[in-house]
């Protein structure tokens, strides 16, 4: 019995998206169908990518992961995300009176370390606060002015609360698509 195949969204950790070496899109999309991820599509030009798949988070996480380095000739990070968790993640927004553009969400593949900000330097106004495999941090003056630095926050990638809605959204109308059509892809 083959298990349904189920949204999820990929974002792509320390990707250059500008100047030389930079993975274009397009490129991003081939590389998730030469995975056999389903109905891939890719949103903004900032790494993110949106599929169906049946397989476990580490199947595909291992399975992009390959396709990047064969591609990149490094290791370029995969962090994934469930419609569900997305859905998750912009309910729990500790700010949400907090301009959008304003406030990061860094994903993680792990929890974040109780301690994590105890070797953060740097922090002048920002906030911030944890969540399940993520934190959100809040940057009142932009986070382009700030020289706040979380080491715990290296293995993530961060994305702003306008970028992860979009993310949610489109990843719901893709898990969606495949309720109803039952001949994938």
């Amino acid at each position: 019995m083959q298990a349904t195949a189920q949204a999820r969204v990929a974002l792509l950790r320390a990707v250059n998206v500008g100047g030389t070496g930079k993975l274009h899109m397009a490129v991003l999309k081939d590389i998730c169908d030469q995975a056999g991820l389903l109905r891939a599509k890719t949103y903004l030009a900032t790494g993110n990518a949106l599929f169906l798949s049946d397989r476990t988070e580490a199947a595909l996480k291992a399975a992009l992961e390959t396709h990047l380095a064969e591609f990149a000739g490094k290791r370029i990070e995969v962090i994934l995300r469930t419609p569900d968790e997305l859905d998750g993640v912009l309910a729990a927004n500790p700010f949400p009176d907090a301009s959008p553009s304003r406030t990061l969400i860094v994903f993680l593949d792990q929890t974040p370390p109780p301690d994590a900000l105890d070797a953060a330097t740097g922090k002048t106004n920002e906030e911030v606060c944890f969540g399940l495999r993520e934190f959100y941090i809040y940057y009142p003056d932009g986070s382009g002015n700030s020289k706040l630095k979380i080491p715990a926050a290296k293995h993530g990638t961060a994305r702003n609360l306008n970028t992860v809605r979009q993310l949610a959204i489109m990843a719901r109308a893709l898990e969606g698509s495949s309720a109803t059509d039952s001949a994938l892809p």
